[in-house]
């Protein structure tokens, strides 16, 4: 093996946008995520949205439509 090639392993905190820290061993020493254990619904088991420019919104209106829509041929089908 080469020396002196292999970047530095050293003490790291894992910071997450919740606010919670965690003590790692990396070859960075500061690592920023955007979520984390603490905070994600799959192990808090509680839904939470994270609406960005109204996403969110703007997917609830077109599912809104589609399913309208959806109830308008089933209600022709049933006519007929």
């Amino acid at each position: 093996m080469k020396a002196d090639i292999h970047p530095k392993y050293v003490d790291s905190e894992i910071r997450c946008a919740c606010g919670n820290v965690i003590k790692t061993r990396s070859t960075k020493p500061v690592i920023i995520v955007g979520i984390c254990n603490a905070c994600h619904p799959f192990y808090t088991g509680q839904q939470k949205f994270v609406d960005t420019a109204g996403r969110v919104d703007k997917f609830q209106q077109r599912m809104a439509k589609t399913q309208a829509a959806q109830a308008a041929v089933a209600s022709r089908k049933k006519k007929k």
